[in-house]
C-alpha cells in the first residue's frame, strides 16, 4: 500500500542565497525547492536524483520513523506558478492468476493533505469487465463505484467510449485530500475470466487518457498517469494572512488571492501589468508592453512603458489620438502677426470656453456623487470587501457603467426583455467586445431588494461550477442595481417539458443529474442553500447543458450548524412542507423542491396542477408512491417515457423523486447520495440506447 501524504504550513520566507531552480528540464519554483534554505518548509522540498535527473516529492523528510511506508517518492512532471502541481500516479490493478489467485497493485490509497486533487482537472477511470472500481473519497465510507459491464460481446465496446462499456469515468468532489481506490472482482474466477482477467482504476487528468478495447487485455500493470494538485501556502484567508507582515507570502506588485473553493491558505499573483514569481521579494517585474503589438494598442512607435502599465502618446511637435485607428498630427507654429480684433476674439471664445468647461466639471461633480451615493445604497461597500477580494484576473467580476449596459440593451428596450420573476427583469444584451449577456435589473427600490442583490453578489462570487450560471459583473452606479449574467441559449427547462415536451429521455436525466451535481456541490463545498429549485430557474444551452440560476434568496449555512431559522421564502408547489410549517431551513429543503423538479421530467407537466390532482393523498409523494405500486404510473408519465426498454429506469427514476419527496426531511437523501444514483442511471439508460442503436 503507498500512502502519499503532504502537510505543511508557512513558516517564513526564503532566504538570501542562490538555490538551484530546476532540476534536469522541470523548472522548480519558490515556495517549492531542492536545497536547504530554499525552500518554505518540509512540505515544499522537492529532491533532484543526481543521476537521472527526475524530481520527486520525498515525504519521508515530513515523516521519521516509524512511517516508513509514507516514503515513496513521486515523480514530479510540472510546479506551474499559478497554483497547479502534475505528478505520477501509478494505476490501482487486480487480476486473476492462472491458478485462479487474487493479484494485486502496490498502490490503493492517497493522502495529499496540503495539495488537494484538482477536481476541475482530473476524473477517476475505471477499466475491466464485470467489476467495480470504486474510489472513497474523505473518508472511505464515503465510496463512488464506477461499474464496468462488457456482457462478453467485446465487438459492442466503443474506443474512446468511458460509459460503463469496459470502461467508465466518476468527477471527483472538490477539496478532495484522501482516496481509498479499490477493486471488486467477480465470484466466477474460472469461467468469466477466461479472457480478461484484470481490472484497472487509476485518477487521471481529464485529457490525458482515451480508452482503447484492447487496454481488457494489455494495459500493463506498472504504468503511472499524470495528476494534478492545487497547491497554495498558509492556513489562512487572504484578509487574515495579510494582517501578520512577518509571514505574508505575497511581496510587491502582487496580490492575494483564494483560488479553488476547498483549497488551503491562500495564492498570490502579480498584479496586471507585471509578471514573474510573487512569493519572492522583486519577484514580480514590469512588463514592457511597449515591446510586443500584442501587449499594447498604440501606434507603432508611440508607446510608452510605466510601472505596471503604458502610456499612448503623440511625439513632440503632435497632436491627436496616439492609439490604434488615431492619428498624430503635426502643429503648424503660427507665423502672421495677429490683429487687435483677433486678439479680442480669441479672449473671448477662451472665456467661453472656460465657463463651459467650469459648466461641464459642476456637472460632471454633480453625477459622480450622485454616483457614489447610488454606490453606497447599493450595497457597495459590503461587495467591495467581498467581491474584490479576489483578484484573479481570469474569474474577476467586471465593473460596468451605465452607459455601457444601456447601448449593450438598446437603452433596456422592451423587446430585450428575456424573463420576468418576482425579484426583477432579466434583459438580453451585447457588449461591446461582441459577448452576448443577461442583465439582471431589480423591479424595486427598497432595502429589501438591495439585501438579494448584494447577497446574490456574494453567493455567485465564491461560486465557479459548469453547472451553475456565472456571475460577469456588475453595475452600481445607477439607481437600480445591475446584474450581468452569462447568456444561457437554450431558454429554461420550464420551457422546453412544458411548452416543447419533446426532450429526449437521456437529455431528461441528463439534466437531472447535472442539476443534482451542481446543488450537491453548493451544499457541501460552499455552505449554500439555493432555497428557489425549480425548472425556470434551470437553464439550458444549445447542448441541453444545465445552469442552476437566480440565487435572489440563497443563503448560507454556517459552518457546524444544521439549519437556519428564517422567515419562509419561496415558490409555492416547490418548497419544503416542513420548511413552510417549521420555518427551520436545511439542506433537505432543496432535495424536496428537486425532488419536485424530478416529477416534472417524468410526467411533462407541472406536478401542481389541475392535472394533477393530490387532494386524497398525504403530499406529492405519496401520490406517485401509490401510482407506482397500483401499477398505474404510466398513466401520467410523459409520452416519451412509455416505451416498454424504460421501464425499469423510470422505475428507479420515480424512486428517487419519492425518496426526496418524504415528508420528513431527515429521511430524504442527500443531494450527493441523489447525484450518485442519477449517474448510475444515467450509464444504465446510455447502454439501453447504445444496445439499441
Amino acid at each position: 500500500m503507498l500512502q502519499i501524504l503532504i502537510i505543511g504550513f508557512v513558516t517564513g520566507t526564503q532566504r538570501n542565497r542562490i538555490c538551484s531552480n530546476k532540476c534536469g528540464n522541470v523548472p522548480i519554483p519558490y515556495p517549492f525547492g531542492i536545497e536547504e534554505g530554499c525552500y518554505l518548509d518540509e512540505s515544499y522540498y522537492i529532491e533532484c536524483n543526481p543521476t537521472t535527473q527526475i524530481p520527486h516529492l520525498n515525504v519521508s523528510r515530513i515523516f521519521p520513523q516509524p512511517f516508513e511506508f509514507l516514503s515513496h517518492p513521486l515523480e514530479v512532471l510540472e510546479i506551474d506558478i499559478n497554483g497547479n502541481l502534475r505528478v505520477n500516479l501509478p494505476i490501482v490493478y487486480r487480476c486473476y492468476s492462472k491458478s485462479g489467485e487474487t493479484i494485486s497493485g502496490p498502490t490503493t490509497e492517497i493522502s495529499t493533505s496540503r495539495f488537494p486533487i484538482s477536481s476541475t482537472e482530473n476524473r477517476f477511470m475505471g477499466v475491466g469487465c464485470d467489476v467495480e472500481a470504486n474510489i472513497g473519497v474523505h473518508n472511505p465510507t464515503m465510496v463512488t463505484k464506477c461499474l464496468l459491464d462488457c456482457n462478453y460481446f467485446h465487438g459492442a465496446i466503443k474506443n474512446g467510449s468511458c460509459m460503463g462499456r469496459g470502461c467508465c469515468q466518476a468527477s471527483i468532489p472538490p477539496g478532495t485530500t484522501y482516496a481509498g481506490i479499490y477493486i471488486s472482482l467477480p465470484e466466477n474466477k474460472t469461467t468469466v475470466w477466461n479472457e480478461t482477467r484484470c481490472g484497472y482504476a487509476f485518477i487521471v487528468e481529464k485529457d490525458e487518457y482515451k480508452f482503447d478495447n484492447s487496454e481488457l487485455r494489455t494495459m500493463p500493470n506498472n504504468v503511472s498517469f499524470p495528476v494534478s494538485l492545487d497547491w497554495s501556502v498558509g492556513s489562512t484567508r487572504c484578509e487574515v494572512a495579510q494582517m501578520d507582515k512577518v509571514n505574508y507570502m505575497c511581496h510587491e506588485n502582487s496580490v492575494c488571492y483564494h483560488g479553488e473553493l476547498g483549497l488551503w491558505g491562500y495564492r498570490c499573483k502579480c498584479s496586471v501589468g507585471y509578471n514573474g514569481n510573487p512569493y519572492i521579494q522583486n519577484g514580480c517585474q514590469d512588463v514592457n508592453e511597449c515591446e510586443s503589438e500584442e501587449l499594447n494598442d498604440c501606434l507603432p512607435g508611440y508607446c510608452k512603458n510605466t510601472y505596471g502599465s503604458y502610456n499612448c502618446i503623440c511625439p513632440s511637435g503632435h497632436q491627436g489620438n496616439a492609439k490604434i485607428g488615431g492619428e498624430c498630427i503635426p502643429v503648424e507654429p503660427h507665423s502672421k502677426p495677429r490683429s487687435i480684433i483677433e486678439g479680442i476674439c480669441e479672449g473671448v471664445a477662451g472665456a467661453a470656453v472656460v465657463m463651459i468647461f467650469v459648466y461641464y466639471v459642476a456637472k460632471r461633480r454633480i453625477r459622480a456623487n450622485t454616483r457614489k451615493d447610488f454606490y453606497k445604497k447599493n450595497g457597495g461597500i459590503m461587495l467591495q470587501k467581498t467581491l474584490f477580494a479576489c483578484k484573479d484576473r481570469t474569474n474577476k467580476a467586471e465593473i460596468f457603467t451605465e452607459e455601457e449596459l444601456k447601448k449593450a440593451t438598446n437603452n433596456f428596450s422592451d423587446t430585450n426583455v428575456i424573463g420576468q420573476g418576482g425579484y426583477g427583469t432579466v434583459y438580453k444584451g451585447v457588449l461591446a467586445n461582441k459577448t452576448m449577456v443577461a442583465i439582471k435589473k431589480s423591479k424595486v427600490i427598497d432595502q429589501g431588494q438591495i439585501k438579494q442583490f448584494v447577497n446574490e453578489v456574494i453567493i455567485l462570487s465564491q461560486i465557479n461550477h459548469p453547472n451553475i450560471v456565472k456571475l460577469i459583473g456588475c453595475c452600481l452606479e445607477t439607481h437600480v442595481p445591475l446584474l450581468v449574467y452569462e447568456y444561457v441559449t437554450n431558454n429554461t427547462l420550464s420551457h422546453h417539458i412544458r411548452k416543447h415536451p419533446v426532450l429526449a429521455f437521456e437529455k431528461r436525466i441528463k439534466i437531472a443529474k447535472e442539476t443534482a451535481e451542481a446543488l450537491s456541490y453548493m451544499h457541501s463545498t460552499t455552505q449554500i442553500i439555493h432555497r428557489d429549485v425549480k425548472p425556470s430557474n434551470i437553464l439550458l444551452n444549445d447542448d441541453f447543458t444545465a445552469k442552476v440560476s437566480d440565487f435572489g434568496i440563497s443563503t448560507f449555512v454556517p459552518i457546524g450548524e444544521t439549519h437556519l431559522s428564517t422567515f419562509v421564502k419561496g415558490t409555492i408547489g416547490y418548497m419544503d412542507p416542513e420548511y413552510f410549517r417549521t420555518c427551520k431551513l436545511t439542506q433537505k429543503s432543496d432535495v424536496y423542491s428537486f425532488g419536485v423538479v424530478l416529477l416534472e421530467l417524468l410526467t411533462g407537466t407541472k406536478i401542481h396542477s389541475s392535472d394533477i390532482q393530490l387532494t386524497e393523498y398525504k403530499g406529492v409523494g405519496a401520490y406517485f408512491t401509490s401510482l407506482l405500486e397500483s401499477g398505474a404510473l404510466v398513466q401520467v408519465l410523459d409520452d416519451q417515457l412509455k416505451r416498454e426498454e424504460y421501464v425499469d429506469v423510470v422505475k428507479r427514476f420515480i424512486e428517487i423523486a419519492i425518496k426526496c419527496l418524504h415528508l420528513e426531511g431527515k429521511a430524504r437523501p442527500t443531494m450527493k447520495e441523489v447525484n450518485h444514483e442519477l449517474e448510475q442511471i444515467r450509464c444504465i439508460l446510455l447502454s439501453i440506447i447504445d444496445e439499441s442503436t
